[in-house]
């Protein structure tokens, strides 16, 4: 699988460019998936929030608002309901999975209990594009910081890729550089924080920064 992994999606010409690139055909072709899930594990997220996602209102225009040949749901909580022989095939016949921010913790636990999570390595060719919570589930841990599903055991993820994500660098009072530095001193290495304006490009284990705007690393 190849993954962008993003604070605020498709903002600038750079992360447009790099998506193109792992797609490998224009984006009017392309064929993607929503995944919503992670925001209904976190407060400030709700129905007003995923409708504006699904129906690419103008806050999603860089997300799921990008001019995608198709754009369907697929709502990981459902799936272990339904059986994987009706909704494998949907994620295999996708070019990208657009995952959304909200809780990581949650989103990887509903990853693992759908079979998503299971699915990922025999998706070679599939772009995964994350925003905020749907770019932290990839790495080993999001921090404690980060937590807000009262239900999590841990801040554990999915441990897809070595690195560690602090996105939205300074836009929110709780998202400065500081605040970072605290995170980062308490979680390890290797870490990124990244603003709205940068992307995280991850290619059979090959990591590029690709940015318009401003990150740091440590421990790298």
């Amino acid at each position: 699988m190849k993954l962008l992994l993003t604070s605020g999606g498709v903002t600038n010409p750079s992360i447009h460019s790099a998506l193109v690139r792992l797609l490998g055909k224009p984006i009017a072709e392309c064929h993607a998936l929503v995944i919503p899930t992670a925001q209904w594990g976190h407060p400030m997220c709700g129905p007003a929030s995923v409708r504006g996602l699904v129906a690419a209102e103008p806050r999603w225009q860089s997300f799921t608002g990008l001019g995608w040949a198709s754009l369907g749901v697929l709502e990981l909580a459902a799936l272990p309901t339904i059986g994987a022989e009706r909704w494998v095939p949907w994620v295999r016949e996708a070019d990208v999975l657009l995952v959304d921010g909200g809780d990581a913790t949650y989103l990887c636990h509903w990853m693992r209990e759908s079979g998503l999570a299971d699915l990922l390595p025999s998706l070679p060719d599939t772009v995964w594009v994350g925003v905020s919570a749907g770019s932290m589930v990839m790495t080993p841990r999001i921090g404690e910081y980060f937590v807000e599903w009262p239900s999590a055991p841990d801040d554990r993820t999915l441990v897809i890729v070595d690195l560690l994500i602090f996105p939205h660098l300074n836009l929110f009072p709780t998202n400065t550089m500081a605040d970072a530095e605290r995170w980062a001193a308490d979680i390890g290495g290797p870490a990124y924080a990244i603003d709205e304006q940068t992307g995280i490009k991850v290619v059979d284990g090959s990591v590029e920064a690709v940015s318009e705007g401003q990150r740091t690393t440590f421990g790298a």
